[in-house]
């Protein structure tokens, strides 16, 4: 039946979107509680008992959903790694980053986002079934929320973070007891406040997306008559596998609709829109070999709540006169200097940056020599014009600068979190030690000495998506000073001048002036002439 009524619903979608030209209609209409689910979990007598943690939780489900954790083992979410086509191994265990660098020896505070309990340390059993959070992805009540250093454990008695924020106990056999399919909820708890806060990190993900409006995002949109579409409507989950993995993008789509047939990339909006989307502008089309769908339907990021654009680590380290991490906010409540991560900007409304990008992501690792001598991209999308996968795409660019070792020229690996005598820089506030132990910890070369790089990251945008009658207009890009001003290797209309070209077009429309102004003299002489010949 669930097959059923998503094959229903696929097939609505589908036929909305290819005649886009027809008023839209919500994605999950209200259906009887009955279609949604086969099993009562309130009914359950193994969800209700009193559980002590998070991984007793894991074990009643586990009676039922026999394979789950063995499904879930094989992903991204759970291994936090991925093997790239030229042999790297990244995914948020081994890549570096601008925003809190590394997540090696720094696992109970950076796990708070992964979907399981206990890591803590290098020692965490990948292998163990119960250790898999089913709750975090299935939480249907909104009560469950993991501890910011609990490793992956939610709070099992109220608690106070950071001296000031308070975590209530969680009722974890009310929780269990009330599951349901992930929901934007569920995936926005890790991927809205990615990076230490709601907004941070990706530019075009944040909690504005729960409730959001159609110019925020048409296809979430959850007013009456909108879409309302949820992440795992395009994110459709396999197995636990879920796609769309910012390491793995897909940035041309040439199988179109994924129907009849799907390809292995739902994502895409091609899988919905097809590969001529527009209907009622046929010219447009003609750019969709070129120009990602994003560029133009997406013409803003961070619309409602700004985002993290600088991240200075360098100016780190100031306390108050009571010797604490000193603090500075804006007009507007956003943290502009902390004496634990130093300088920060933040951005609203902004334009995204553009590059030409085939899908392949390029990245520096821990071991990579770097060029210090300028900024260093710790990734860059690959691409260009003449390459038949590549397309337009927009980024966000995250810029900063962050501790780097310059005798061996290789990003480094700081301990930020720990206890105060730990060596963490988050509690000692003494950077060489910090690097040193975090080196040790990841089994990595350090020199002894460290300095600061400025470095840039790009992010792929492709969410808070405008309505067709936002987005940009030809002239936004075919103009001198443009959006694309800066992308180069390619002729631009409106944009680009070439001096030949533009020489004879002005002789073409001067000759064609000249031969019309002719041509009507000699028609009024012409003419003048049959009248007094009596001919006319």
């Amino acid at each position: 039946m669930k097959n059923l009524l998503r094959a229903g619903l696929s097939s609505v979608v589908i036929y909305l979107f290819a005649f886009s030209h027809l008023s839209a209609e919500t994605f999950h209409p209200p259906v009887d509680s009955l279609l949604l689910s086969t099993a009562d979990h309130t009914k359950f007598e193994e969800l209700k008992k009193e559980f002590k943690n998070g991984p007793e939780v894991t074990e009643a489900c586990l009676q039922c959903h026999t394979e789950a954790a063995k499904q879930v083992h094989r992903t991204k979410h759970w291994t936090w790694e991925v093997l790239m086509k030229d042999g790297k191994m990244l995914g948020k265990q081994h890549v570096v980053n601008n925003f809190c660098i590394s997540v090696e020896s720094n696992e109970p505070r950076c796990t708070s986002c992964h979907i399981g309990y206990g890591w803590k340390d290098r020692t965490f059993d990948f292998t163990s079934e119960k250790n898999v959070d089913c709750l975090v992805c299935h939480d249907g009540t909104g009560t469950y929320k993991k501890f910011p250093s609990g490793a992956g454990h939610p709070p099992y008695e109220d608690k106070v973070f950071g001296g000031k924020t308070p975590f209530k106990k969680v009722d974890l056999s009310y929780v269990a007891q009330h599951v349901a399919n992930p929901d934007r909820h569920n995936c926005g708890i890790c991927h809205f406040e990615g990076g230490g806060g709601d907004a941070v990190k990706h530019g075009d993900l944040d909690n504005s997306l729960l409730d959001p409006t159609e110019t925020l995002d048409v296809h979430m949109a959850s007013g009456e008559n909108e879409l309302n579409m949820t992440c795992t409507d395009c994110h459709k989950t396999e197995g636990h596998q879920v796609p769309g993995s910012r390491y793995e993008p897909t940035a041309r789509d040439v199988h179109g609709f994924d129907y009849p047939l799907p390809d292995d990339y739902p994502t895409t909006c091609a899988s919905c829109h097809g590969v001529d989307p527009h209907q009622n502008y046929k010219k447009l089309n003609d750019h969709v070999d070129k120009v990602a769908c994003q560029t133009c339907h997406i013409p803003a990021i961070a619309k409602e709540r700004p985002t993290k654009v600088w991240w200075d680590w360098s100016k780190a380290g100031k306390l108050d006169e009571e010797g604490r991490p000193l603090v500075k906010k804006d007009s507007t409540g956003h943290l502009v200097y902390l004496g634990k991560k130093g300088l920060f900007k933040w951005a609203k409304d902004i334009e995204p940056e553009y590059r030409w990008f085939n899908g392949e992501m390029n990245y520096v690792t821990f071991l990579t020599e770097i060029n210090d001598s300028g900024v260093v991209a710790i990734n860059h999308p690959d691409g260009e014009p003449r390459d038949t996968l590549s397309r337009i795409w927009p980024f966000k660019v995250h810029r900063g600068k962050q501790p780097y070792d310059p005798q061996l020229k290789r990003f480094v690996k700081p301990k930020l979190f720990g206890p105060k005598g730990s060596g963490a820089y988050w509690s000692d506030f003494d950077w060489d030690t910090s690097i040193a132990g975090g080196m040790e910890y990841a089994g990595l070369e350090y020199s002894g000495t460290y300095d600061f790089v400025e470095t840039e990251m790009y992010w792929p945008i492709s969410h808070m998506v405008s309505p067709k009658e936002e987005a940009l207009s030809c002239v936004e890009c075919h103009s001198r000073g443009g959006r694309l001003e800066k992308l180069a290797g390619f002729y631009l209309p409106g944009r680009d001048a070439n001096g030949f070209v533009e020489i004879l077009g002005l002789l073409v429309i001067v000759s064609s002036l000249v031969g019309v102004s002719i041509h009507g003299f000699m028609r009024f002489v012409s003419n003048k002439r049959r009248v007094q010949d009596g001919e006319v």
